[in-house]
């Protein structure tokens, strides 16, 4: 039997959030057991599995229904969401070994609440796309410049590359139509992983929107991304969109698909150089399922 815990990852308000099936009992599955938990549910799911040394308290591993991924965020914070709540964890700091490098989580559980967690994420990478991968972009999604802030598209990676579009605001970003096989060819040709269109709801107040339309994960569009969001706030950086400060940074993804989320992002700085980022949300546990063998 494999016990299947069912939680949302970033919801909002207590609704919305990205569906993440988490077992914490992994040992003992193979890598096709994962992958069809995947597919059964439709969704990424996080795997816990024992650590095979000192350097680490577990290894996760992330499937969806159709490949393995190195990292996934929501999947790691719903796992040490689960992992917390069921008083499984060694401490309020743990070391997680990924397929994409370590990653420590941080738990917080304050009286008899919910437990809060972050995750570490590596300092961001962003590079401006040239100009044809860019008119590929705007053609793939069958957009114009006029519909973009008058900045560029780029990749930007902290676990894995996605492609950051600057919309010009909230409503063109919402009136969007994603193509999924277009996207995945390209995704492919320019290096991505996933299409992140962008835009500002209250520069002041640090809040912006967004919406993920993955590569090839077997489904059009992502209610919240963590990693994407990790992503897009060293890209807010860059552009010059936010200062450079650790204050909290306000991802609301998932809209347009009637499931509100909200992903939490903290910069952090070593003197005036950014070093990396916390990654957090709310998580709202959905149901448990058992599956037989």
């Amino acid at each position: 039997m494999t016990e299947v815990e069912l939680v949302n990852v970033f919801s909002h308000r207590g609704q919305g959030g990205n569906p993440c099936p988490v077992v914490i009992d992994a040992s003992k599955l193979e890598a096709a057991a994962m992958q069809s938990v995947a597919q059964r549910f439709g969704h990424e799911s996080g795997f816990v599995l024992p650590s095979p040394g000192p350097d680490a308290d577990y290894v996760f591993r992330f499937w969806v229904p159709r490949h393995e991924m190195e990292m996934c965020g929501h999947a790691t914070i719903g796992a040490l969401w689960v992992l917390a709540s069921k008083g499984r964890l060694p401490g309020e700091q743990v070391r997680i070994e990924t397929r994409s490098g370590s990653v420590t989580g941080f738990v917080e559980r304050a009286g008899s609440g919910d437990p809060s967690v972050e995750i570490s994420q590596p300092v961001g990478k962003v590079v401006d796309l040239p100009r044809a991968d860019e008119e590929d972009v705007l053609s793939t999604l069958n957009l114009s410049r006029r519909d973009l802030l008058d900045l560029p598209i780029q990749n930007a990676v902290t676990s894995r590359v996605k492609t950051l579009i600057p919309m010009k605001g909230v409503r063109e970003l919402n009136a969007m139509v994603p193509n999924p096989p277009e996207i995945e060819l390209c995704c492919g040709r320019i290096g991505s992983t996933g299409l992140y269109s962008y835009a500002i709801d209250h520069q002041g107040e640090r809040r912006f929107e967004a919406r993920q339309f993955p590569k090839s994960s077997g489904y059009p569009e992502d209610a919240a991304t963590g990693i994407a969001a990790a992503a897009l706030s060293f890209g807010l950086l860059k552009n010059e969109l936010i200062e450079p400060n650790s204050a909290r940074i306000t991802i609301m993804q998932g809209r347009a698909m009637g499931a509100l989320s909200e992903i939490r992002v903290r910069l952090g700085f070593a003197g005036e150089r950014p070093v990396g980022c916390l990654l957090g949300g709310s998580v709202t546990p959905a149901e448990q399922h058992v599956l037989q063998p």
